[in-house]
């Protein structure tokens, strides 16, 4: 909260969970560790910095999924620039990359996403965050809300139906099963990681509210993505199908 006595604009602390994750978004200076220094020299920050952006701007221009939700941002009528929406930083080891709605701006971690496929992964995941505020009016303040786009991005884009097939039992039912509980535990991590005032079994309450509703929501992709399978081709291929250029 910022000292009101100085007659300054007091800072709601909701606008400000998850930041500590982020310190840039804070208005902290990057700076690189020791390490870094005696090993690259202090320019390794910089280096991580121009890394990330070609990983990004690889992904925009060869990622079939990162160009479907690109198409379907711009349909809504919240088309990406890259320069103003995307920002390479470093962030806390935590994360991997995050969404701020306040600048509505998609953060890449660019100490810790290093490689074109994690990059893809992030930017589709906050592109699912990006379009759901572009669309539904999100508030990440009201945690049905929360619990609702991080089920979403998790069934999406970071759970499959052939990870859940090798983890045991072969059947459909079961891979079912184990698929929608890789989709609630992502959320759960991710509800946790930016509301530290909400407690697990808070957390888990709202999850399983709203679970049915979004778990079914495919929406802008369309279907489930398998690993290692032409899903993503077939999903950016059928774009059209919903009005996406």
């Amino acid at each position: 909260m910022a000292d009101q006595s100085s007659g300054s604009t007091p800072v709601d602390k909701e606008d400000n969970w998850g930041y500590d994750l982020y310190p840039e978004r804070r208005g902290e200076a990057a700076q690189a560790k020791w390490w870094q220094v005696a090993l690259f020299g202090a320019g390794q920050v910089k280096t991580e910095k121009i890394s990330c952006e070609r990983n990004v701007y690889n992904c925009f221009q060869n990622s079939p999924l990162v160009k479907l939700m690109y198409s379907a941002l711009k349909a809504s009528g919240c088309e990406i620039d890259l320069r103003r929406h995307i920002a390479c930083e470093v962030c806390d080891v935590k994360v991997s990359g995050g969404y701020d709605p306040r600048l509505n701006q998609i953060v890449i971690c660019q100490n810790v996403a290093r490689s074109k496929g994690m990059v893809q992964g992030i930017l589709t995941h906050e592109m699912i965050h990006m379009f759901d505020a572009c669309r539904h009016e999100l508030s990440f303040k009201d945690l049905n809300h929360l619990a609702c786009t991080e089920i979403r991005a998790a069934n999406l884009t970071h759970c499959s139906f052939l990870s859940a097939m090798t983890q045991g039992d072969a059947s459909f039912f079961r891979i079912q099963k184990q698929h929608a509980e890789c989709v609630k535990n992502k959320a759960l991590g991710s509800v946790l990681a930016v509301r530290p005032d909400v407690t697990k079994e808070e957390a888990l309450a709202v999850i399983d509210k709203v679970f049915l509703k979004c778990y079914n929501d495919l929406e802008p992709i369309g279907r489930r993505i398998r690993r290692n399978s032409a899903d993503m081709i077939r999903a950016y291929q059928e774009r059209t199908n919903y009005g996406y250029e």
